[in-house]
């Protein structure tokens, strides 16, 4: 199926690994010409090489930027001026007793996971809006919709991304711009994959074992009752992006592995 990418200019935030890595070489594979971002030239310099080697011929650029505060945003922007898709990928989390969750920590977070999207996507829609096409996903989690005890700073900024993009997604009604939040479920990203073995470690057992007393324990509810792997949720963020969805707006949706017990 032909998604209508070829040649769109995307950015994919936070993309050197995990969901935004697997994210941008679909893209890419569509066509598309991407622009690879994180913190790190040399991560950046490593994807962009490592996504040019599995597809020879894709448009691949990288810049690296901080884009967790405003003057990293203003970086980027300098030297990317457009975009006709723009995934908002980038974010951190940290489990955290909630007593132990100081104003530092609330204000970091909502400054990366939140704000990095609001600051790009105010620069980028002006050009998306005036050509009448264009394509806005924030990254969010099933999270958004069912606070986890035990990080309840991130599950905050995760429900602020589903009303920045309802927001957002009705103030460009009757245009070609669309904006849409991807719920991805527990993940096998860098960083879960780093925390899993930890937490195996720490209780001496293997990773398969940790993985199976995660879901049986943490979230029962997951009908899946596995991580989810980052290609898996990265072809929903690309099918989102492409113009064969061009009837999906302002919508959530869930890639949760059936986490979040509902019909609708």
């Amino acid at each position: 199926m032909d998604l209508g990418l070829q040649g769109k200019r995307a950015l994919v935030t936070g993309s050197t690994a995990g969901i935004g890595w697997a994210t941008a070489r679909a893209l890419a594979a569509e066509g598309a010409h991407v622009i690879v971002n994180g913190r790190s030239s040399a991560r950046v310099e490593a994807a962009v090489a490592k996504l040019r080697g599995e597809l020879p011929g894709a448009q691949v650029q990288g810049i690296a930027a901080d884009l967790g505060n405003a003057e990293g945003c203003a970086q980027l922007v300098a030297q990317l001026a457009d975009v006709d898709v723009l995934v908002n990928n980038l974010g951190i989390f940290e489990p955290k007793p909630f007593e132990q969750i100081d104003d530092a920590d609330w204000l970091r977070f909502f400054e990366v996971n939140v704000l990095s999207g609001v600051r790009l996507s105010r620069h980028y829609v002006e050009g998306m809006r005036a050509r009448n096409w264009g394509r806005i996903v924030f990254v969010s989690s099933e999270s958004g919709l069912n606070i986890p005890t035990e990080m309840i700073h991130y599950g905050m900024t995760k429900t602020a991304q589903l009303a920045v993009s309802r927001g957002l997604a009705e103030t460009l009604a009757r245009t070609g711009v669309t904006v849409n939040c991807v719920l991805p479920g527990p993940t096998a990203s860098e960083g879960v994959g780093e925390f899993v073995a930890r937490m195996a470690t720490e209780r001496g057992v293997d990773a398969a074992t940790m993985e199976r007393e995660f879901f049986a324990t943490a979230r029962p509810s997951s009908v899946l009752q596995r991580f989810a792997s980052p290609d898996e949720v990265a072809s929903l963020i690309t099918y989102v992006c492409s113009a064969r969805a061009s009837a999906t707006t302002g919508a959530a949706l869930r890639v949760d592995g059936g986490l979040v017990r509902t019909i609708a």
